[in-house]
């Protein structure tokens, strides 16, 4: 009897969820961008829900949320309903390290979302002025050896991959040791590097791209295992005798905890469609945003995989504050 009645009620939650996933969704979803408009994030979300809403059948709304360097969308995506109508994009690892970062006092941890489908990974790069004296990695390693802290190597920000990617480096270089200036964004620090007042930046791939191909700028050496198809005639770290220094930003779409599998998987096929569109991947290279798409294990074990490695990478930090 209690068989019975165990069976029949997982059969009721079965079909209850294979309804809902039928009809969802019925009205708008909003797609969370925890970064103001204008940055790589908001620009790779907003070429995605434009296609994605004609798959769906319904709008699909880039929502920006910017604070505190993300933490103020994530922490409104983490308290939404679990309904599918709320979204949002986590940049791993940013995400990772407010949550690592006990000084954020973060109301979420890496438990608190839901991954649904990752768009984006955006290789490091290291990178300088085009007037800038270092020519190659080897230049500017040496002269973090030859001067420790004395070399200003800017970052987007504490705890950015920017950051983890410097502090990579310094442990895989013994003897090289910058001088960390942590500015805001993306846009301060082209500012700031061609300005002369750092002497290089580490940041990510598609950041840089126009710059580079303007003249602006040159890049030394791209953190991924291959070479950038944006930066082909950049050498990898690896191919520099690196081969342990892989560093990205990641942008994928997440929801809260507690997400039914039927919605998860319905909207990580119909964003998947979106972004296997050649219009999607055209837009995308325009903009020098390489895709890789993750979904289901994959993207959960990037996610927990990611969150192992900032966590060693936080705590040096935190050990070794810079200014």
């Amino acid at each position: 009897m209690l068989k019975s009645i165990i069976g029949a009620t997982v059969a009721l939650a079965l079909g209850a969820g294979a309804a809902l996933a039928q009809t969802f969704p019925d009205k708008p979803i909003n797609l969370m961008v925890a970064y103001p408009p204008g940055g790589s994030t908001d620009i790779g979300a907003r070429i995605v829900a434009s296609i994605a809403e004609k798959i769906i059948g319904q709008p699909v709304v880039v929502v920006n949320k910017g604070g505190a360097g993300g933490q103020v969308g994530w922490t409104d995506l983490v308290r939404q309903k679990p309904d599918g109508y709320n979204i949002g994009f986590v940049n791993l690892p940013a995400t990772n390290t407010v949550i690592l970062d006990k000084d954020r006092q973060a109301i979420f941890d890496e438990k608190s979302f839901t991954p649904i489908i990752n768009q984006v990974l955006d290789p490091g790069v290291v990178w300088v002025a085009d007037s800038s004296p270092f020519k190659t990695l080897k230049d500017v390693l040496d002269a973090a050896k030859a001067k420790p802290g004395e070399v200003r190597a800017a970052t987007t920000g504490i705890l950015s991959d920017d950051h983890l990617a410097i502090l990579m480096v310094e442990e895989a270089a013994p003897g090289a040791k910058f001088r960390i200036v942590h500015l805001l964004g993306g846009a301060a620090q082209m500012k700031e590097t061609l300005g002369g007042n750092v002497d290089v930046s580490f940041d990510n791939v598609g950041s840089i791209v126009p710059q580079v191909k303007a003249g602006q700028v040159r890049a030394l050496a791209v953190m991924d295992n291959e070479r950038s198809k944006f930066l082909p005639d950049v050498p990898t770290f690896k191919e520099l005798g690196f081969a342990n220094i892989i560093s990205s930003s990641t942008r994928g779409i997440a929801g809260p905890k507690g997400m039914k599998p039927e919605i998860v998987a319905k909207l990580a096929d119909a964003f998947e469609k979106a972004m296997k569109d050649p219009e999607h991947q055209k837009k995308m290279d325009d903009v020098g945003l390489a895709i890789r798409i993750m979904r289901g294990a994959e993207y959960q074990k990037y996610f927990d995989d990611t969150h192992a490695i900032a966590k060693k990478y936080t705590e040096w930090a935190k050990a070794r504050p810079q200014k």
